[in-house]
């Protein structure tokens, strides 16, 4: 027999967990003393359960593992709920374990609003952005709960999954029973399709791999890389897929989307196969107006049904796991050539001659573009980068240069503001105190800016780099274009402090730069001996009206981008 606390602490150190993340309550104070005593599990404490769980979705991101939040009933459990957002759009294991009220104190069927302090029925707010929710009723059900968690977060299309405790289960005696159960399934593949996925490669002339989330997301990163070395297809990315491919590999188109690299755009409007690898081709990604790539051959791979022929009509649809995928079509083509086309690369490269990224806006001062080349090409040290939401993420996607050994974070599908500064502490501690780059605009920064302490009290080498333009961005680029430059909330009754004074007062060295001729020293000055494996902040000081272009024009078709094409006007319907 064992205290139940103690079964969920070593439960967890079974599963290979080495880092758990939490803000302290009286509901989790039983789990929280069973890690301490029970397990070596570092425990990492947030200053906020947001926090929490943006750092669990980092950790869990490049570990592989699901991440590990914690928090306490009512407010606490709440307060996660971005965070498991994020994790469910962005296909992200974790597990999220909350306190709740003894069972006695929890309210039932009774008319009344609550019963116990703190008393907040989680499982029904969380459940339509988790994969599942469990409330725990009984203790002894406690070994298969959590087995299952585990098995629901990492199976098929990866997710969040709640686990809601009641104190009073929390310190029962129970079975020390652990399960293990690891058997996850592949969905099969029609040979027929895949047949003609093959025959269609041969006679494409101007083929494109269209590389997303999902090839991280089912630890086939190499597999990948090897099946784009077979057929020599070019690659474009997604947000979220900028990593499946390094910035110096020959096959590398670039980033595509509504604020896309323009080239990538135009290639992905005249190719004539498409092949969507773990990408579920939303909005932001082909614009309002899909019929402008319905008028080729696409082949959509991925583990979700309902992904397939939601927004784009016509997709030959392969419904499996990409592991499994790669493995079926290695085998199909292990006696097959493929055959470069040559015409459609130099194409591709005459279109990224044209449309240079650091030439699509006139900045003053700095331009975000340039300073994000200069940024990554001197810093390889660097495991990942991290985006928050906004200008400064579009101008990372457009520009930074990204190589095989580094990773990119970002969060995609809720576009939550936050989200770079805790879950670079969960990657950082997920890669054992590896350095990583945090970049964040002010109006992020200001959201989960306490977790400047967490960073300094974990010693943690992150380098924060703030794109400070002192109002938020592509809100008011928005207003620009559709609000006669009316700035409500975005530049009039918004403000932002001087980041780097702030950085000092937590024990972080800082500087700004305000023009391009001091970017080179002190990127440098992030790198040196020194302080290689010191936190740090760069303030980047950006003009307020400096824009994010290319952009897509409102109402065209995704290769008709700001600025040289105009929005046309929005208009009520």
């Amino acid at each position: 027999m064992m205290k139940a606390s103690d079964f969920i602490a070593e439960f967890l150190m079974k599963k290979g967990i080495k880092s758990v993340f939490e803000l302290s309550g009286g509901m989790i104070t039983h789990i929280l003393d069973s890690l301490n005593q029970k397990t070596d599990i570092n425990i990492i404490t947030m200053h906020h359960e947001q926090g929490a769980a943006f750092a669990a979705e980092g950790y869990a991101r490049v570990t592989g593992l699901p991440g590990i939040a914690l928090a306490t009933s009512g407010p606490g459990a709440t307060n996660l709920l971005t965070g498991i957002g994020s994790c469910y759009f962005d296909s992200t294991p974790a597990v999220f374990i909350t306190g709740q009220v003894n069972r006695h104190e929890l309210k039932g069927d009774r008319e009344i609003r609550q019963l116990g302090f703190q008393e907040t029925d989680i499982v029904t707010m969380a459940k339509p952005i988790t994969k599942a929710c469990f409330h725990v009723s009984d203790a002894n059900d406690l070994p298969n709960i959590f087995e299952s968690a585990f098995k629901i977060a990492l199976e098929g299309r990866p997710g969040p999954v709640l686990i809601d405790i009641p104190m009073d289960i929390q310190r029962i005696q129970i079975e020390d029973n652990f399960l293990i159960d690891n058997n996850i399934k592949s969905l099969g593949i029609d040979s027929t399709i895949l047949e003609g996925l093959i025959e269609n490669i041969k006679k494409a002339k101007k083929p494109l791999i269209l590389s997303g989330r999902g090839i991280k997301a089912s630890k086939s990163q190499e597999q990948f890389l090897d099946f784009i070395k077979k057929t020599k297809i070019p690659v474009i990315t997604t947000l979220l897929g900028l990593d499946t491919i390094a910035y110096d590999n020959s096959q590398r188109v670039g980033f595509i989307g509504s604020y896309g690299n323009r080239w990538a755009n135009i290639a992905f409007g005249e190719c004539d196969l498409l092949i969507v690898l773990g990408s579920r081709l939303d909005i932001r990604q082909t614009g309002a107006d899909t019929k402008f790539i319905e008028n080729r051959k696409i082949y959509h791979i991925d583990c979700e049904k309902g992904e397939v022929n939601n927004r784009v009509k016509g997709c030959k649809a392969i419904i499996t796991d990409l592991k499994f995928f790669f493995t079926e079509f290695e085998k199909a083509v292990f006696n097959i050539s493929f055959i470069s086309k040559e015409e459609w690369n130099k194409r591709i490269n005459d279109l990224k001659n044209t449309w240079p990224d650091i030439k699509e806006l006139d900045a003053k001062g700095i331009n975000p573009n340039v300073f994000m080349h200069l940024l990554s090409n001197k810093s390889k040290k660097a495991k990942v980068y991290l985006a928050d939401v906004g200008s400064h993420q579009m101008w990372a996607a457009q520009s930074l240069e990204i190589y095989k050994h580094q990773q990119f974070l970002t969060s995609g599908g809720m576009g939550a503001m936050g989200f770079s500064l805790p879950a670079g502490i969960g990657a950082s501690i997920g890669l054992n105190k590896e350095p990583v780059v945090v970049l964040v605009g002010d109006g992020c920064m200001q959201i989960n800016i306490q977790e400047l302490q967490t960073i300094v009290r974990n010693k943690l080498p992150i380098k924060i780099i703030v794109l400070n333009n002192r109002t938020l961005g592509m809100i008011r680029q928005f207003q620009d274009s559709y609000f006669e430059s009316r700035y409500q909330s975005t530049y009039w009754g918004y403000d932002a402090p001087d980041f780097a004074k702030v950085a000092m007062a937590y024990g972080i060295d800082a500087k700004t730069i305000e023009n391009q001729k001091e970017i080179e020293n002190a990127v440098n000055w992030l790198w040196n001996v020194e302080n290689e494996k010191k936190p740090q902040l760069l303030q980047v000081m950006i003009d307020p009206h400096t824009n994010t272009y290319p952009k897509i024009a409102f109402g065209r078709p995704i290769t008709e981008m700001e600025p040289f094409a105009k929005p046309i006007a929005m208009e009520a319907t």
